[in-house]
């Protein structure tokens, strides 16, 4: 499984603190850390407790839920519930948490007029494909190549009920990778609060914090360049503090490239075909990783012009959007809204 780029860095989780492990935590801080990856993405999971057994016991429990979760939703596993679901057309008594995901997934699109559609992936196949071909153009698929493909992308194609879901074209196939990270990010952090712990950051390719890093203060994100990943454009709180956002997702189309060409990467436009390059990146705060996962996915393929009317839906949220010139604008709807 390749491992995506990231966009974001936690940025002094633990001051003047070394990387620690599940087993080994810093006894003055009481903090413990586990690193791993999920769904394609290197992860972290740090808590602030003043039982590292017990801190280590939830961590335990957590990656058993990552796991449980990415033999729903991994395009990567053939035994996945969405896999399945691909290859048979439907799939009888769905995980709860694929019809959640995909009912999330078709509103947005909705919302959104088509520009997040859950349907895109045999639009995905055909790029890959194409790439796979030695001598491929680099500027992708020839135009009646995606003109067949884009017969398959309709998310209003879909039957979706609780215990069916049936994907009506033959071909048809989904995906959910614009909102799955963000998805076991919440549930992560919401067994994490179940179980009492108030001091939480969890970042599995999106990030989404509780409380408060060790020795106090909000915890905070970096946004990398996407002209110079190892830069980083901005510094954001996260969390309960004033003034802050507990989660941040960044969608970004140079993460995933499918060859020399940098405009030709994965942010695939359902109306098009072809990759949206309206941004270099999309970062997006929200209450929930979630709708910020999703969020940040959807604009980067949507017009400034369109971004900007589709962030009006959501209250108190805020969006960082690079363009192709490197510029950074912000847009904060809990400042439009007043």
């Amino acid at each position: 499984m390749p491992i995506r780029r990231r966009f974001l860095s936690i940025v002094a989780t633990c001051a003047a603190l070394a990387p620690l492990s599940v087993a080994r935590a810093a006894a003055a801080s009481q903090v413990s850390v586990w690193r791993g990856t999920a769904l394609g993405a290197l992860a972290t999971m740090t808590l602030v407790h003043p039982d590292r057994a017990t801190a280590r016991a939830q961590l335990e429990e957590c990656v058993r839920e990552v796991q449980r979760l990415e033999a729903i939703f991994s395009l990567y596993r053939a035994d996945s519930a969405i896999s399945r679901l691909n290859n048979a057309g439907e799939l009888r008594e769905p995980p709860q948490e694929l019809v959640e995901l995909l009912s999330f997934g078709l509103a947005l699109s909705q919302r959104s007029a088509g520009a997040f559609d859950p349907t895109v992936q045999p639009l995905y196949r055909l790029y890959a494909t194409h790439f796979a071909t030695p001598g491929a153009a680099p500027g992708g698929p020839p135009a009646p190549a995606i003109a067949r493909v884009l017969r398959l992308v309709d998310g209003e194609a879909i039957d979706l009920r609780p215990d069916l879901i049936r994907l009506r074209r033959p071909g048809m196939a989904i995906t959910l990778n614009g909102v799955a990270q963000g998805f076991i990010t919440d549930r992560v952090a919401d067994m994490l609060r179940a179980g009492g712990f108030t001091d939480v950051l969890v970042d599995l390719g999106e990030a989404r914090a509780l409380g408060q890093r060790p020795g106090g203060g909000s915890w905070r994100a970096g946004i990398a360049d996407p002209r110079q990943p190892a830069r980083t454009i901005l510094e954001l709180p996260l969390g309960s503090d004033r003034g802050a956002l507990p989660a941040l997702a960044t969608s970004a189309g140079h993460g995933t490239r499918f060859g020399p060409d940098p405009r030709v990467h994965h942010l695939l436009d359902p109306h098009t075909g072809r990759s949206a390059n309206h941004y270099l990146s999309v970062s997006v705060a929200a209450a929930r990783a979630t709708l910020a996962d999703g969020l940040s996915t959807t604009l980067a393929i949507m017009s400034p012009a369109r971004a900007a009317a589709m962030l009006r839906n959501y209250p108190s949220t805020r969006a960082y959007l690079v363009d192709a010139s490197g510029q950074l604008t912000e847009q904060d709807t809990a400042r439009v809204m007043t």
